[in-house]
């Protein structure tokens, strides 16, 4: 079963180190992680998606809340929580296909954030659907380059 786990932390250094040494040391692979500052400087949110059973991830769970510098830990059920990724894709474009592209992220939202003579990078954000129907659509344009930041998630 696939987990979202928040983890808000205090902003200190060796925190992220800990937290997925817990995840590595019990065998779990992090599918994402993400982790940035939150509205107080002085604390991060970090958020991890992994793939187990959840009986394990209970106890991981319980092992987190333990951590030094662990304020919090939600493990996010089906639907509790809006989840977002922003992904940046840089996808080859002629002047026959721009137009097409163009179409493309339109539909999706999406936004072009630059170009050049050979190719568009566009900024898409989503849930992972839509992220992972864009890309199976301008796949055929041919894909450059994807950087992605892995899913953010808030409680409804």
């Amino acid at each position: 079963m696939r987990h979202t786990i928040s983890v808000l932390v205090e902003n200190k250094f060796g925190v992220l180190a800990r937290i997925s040494g817990l995840f590595s040391g019990r065998g779990f692979n992090i599918d994402t992680l993400n982790v940035a500052p939150t509205h107080d400087p002085a604390l991060s949110r970090i958020t991890v998606v992994v793939v187990g059973d959840d009986s394990v991830l209970d106890q991981i769970n319980k092992q987190l809340v333990k951590l030094i510098n662990v304020i919090e830990v939600v493990d996010f059920k089906e639907g509790q929580a809006v989840e977002r990724e922003l992904v940046l894709v840089k996808i080859k474009a002629d002047s026959r296909s721009r137009a097409e592209i163009i179409q493309i992220v339109d539909i999706f939202r999406a936004k072009i954030i630059n170009v050049a003579a050979d190719s568009v990078i566009v900024e898409i954000t989503g849930d992972e659907g839509k992220i992972n129907g864009f890309l199976s659509l301008i796949e055929s344009f041919g894909v450059i380059e994807i950087a992605r930041t892995g899913k953010l998630a808030m409680r409804r």
